[in-house]
């Protein structure tokens, strides 16, 4: 199985159909590292073997591990054969207040940090991470603008936990008057059971002819098939004893919409994980899904949503397993 290759948005970037997220590297849990150091390598490996190109990071991410490891990775190959993304908004230096958010003294502080743990000239997509109330979008733009126009990155996008369409809109018509670079990709969340970007953000990504590379695309394991109406606490889980996990994710309506995406997956044979993939695949306004493995097995297996072909009616099945998150009113 090999990963195709699709336009990154209107970028003119053509990047692997399913992105590699490295959120888990270095990550401190209660049981030590999530992914320690050799794992990461030989999940890049794997995700490299089956033609996969477009790596994921953040700063924070493991405290500047995940860019670091992925850095050494990248030592020993052509770096230009990769598209790296990496965002930039949270803390890495917990005791500076300045050492956070969007200002032009932080941003300019993490860039140089980023691009020497990455071993690399130049980040691909560089992200903001959240958007920063405190700091003038005038600022970070121009900012970011510089950013760009120094050959340090090459697009700016933007991502979000809750959707905030008019922010990014500010923002993207701000650049335009000012003609600075402006947002071209976004990574909201978005799945077959979180569709709160439904409500304006995906007509908004329209509107500005703005890429997607969706997070949490298995809403955080809830899609893989391993939970059920009788078992909603399996013991491979390691969330499903949160309570923002059980509200946001046990529901009624939310195990219907899971029955749907089970029985599309019968008649495709294929798992739940690769048929929930396959439908943001699918989805006219997503780009990339981004994809994330804690083992090199669950990494093939989430690849392997790029074999499953769905029909018209099952996408429209899938689409229409949970409403609108505007429905009734």
């Amino acid at each position: 199985m090999e990963l195709d290759y699709v336009p990154l948005g209107r970028t003119g970037t053509m990047v692997s159909e399913l992105a590699f997220g490295t959120w888990r590297f270095g990550r401190e849990t209660e049981d030590g590292l999530e992914i320690g150091e050799d794992r990461a390598y030989d999940l890049l490996d794997a995700y490299e073997e089956h033609g996969g190109r477009f790596i994921d990071t953040a700063d924070v991410y493991g405290g500047g591990k995940s860019e670091t490891w992925i850095g050494n990775w990248l030592a020993d190959r052509d770096r230009e054969d990769y598209v790296i993304a990496s965002k930039i908004f949270w803390p890495t230096r917990e005791e500076d207040p300045n050492g956070r958010g969007l200002s032009r003294k932080h941003l300019r502080r993490q860039i140089d940090l980023m691009l020497d743990r990455l071993g690399t000239d130049y980040i691909d997509l560089l992200y903001i991470h959240r958007w920063d109330d405190d700091t003038p979008a005038e600022e970070f733009m121009r900012t970011l603008n510089e950013f760009v126009d120094a050959g340090k990155v090459n697009y700016l996008g933007a991502s979000t936990f809750y959707p905030n369409a008019w922010k990014v809109a500010k923002a993207n018509e701000l650049a335009e008057r000012r003609g600075y670079e402006p947002f071209t990709v976004t990574q909201p969340r978005y799945n077959l059971v979180d569709r709160e970007a439904e409500v304006n953000y995906l007509d908004m990504c329209a509107d500005y002819d703005l890429g997607m590379c969706p997070w949490s695309p298995l809403g955080q394991g809830f899609l893989t098939g391993k939970y059920s109406r009788d078992d909603r606490n399996p013991e491979d889980s390691k969330v499903a004893s949160e309570d923002r996990f059980r509200d946001n994710y046990l529901t009624e309506e939310n195990f219907d919409a899971l029955d749907e995406l089970h029985a599309v997956a019968d008649e495709v044979e294929a798992s739940p994980a690769q048929v929930a993939l396959a439908w943001l695949m699918h989805h006219d306004q997503v780009s990339v899904p981004l994809i994330g493995a804690r083992t090199v097995e669950q990494l093939e297996e989430n690849l392997g949503a790029a074999n499953v072909d769905l029909t018209e009616e099952q996408f429209e099945r899938l689409d229409e397993s949970k409403a609108h998150p505007l429905a009734g009113l």
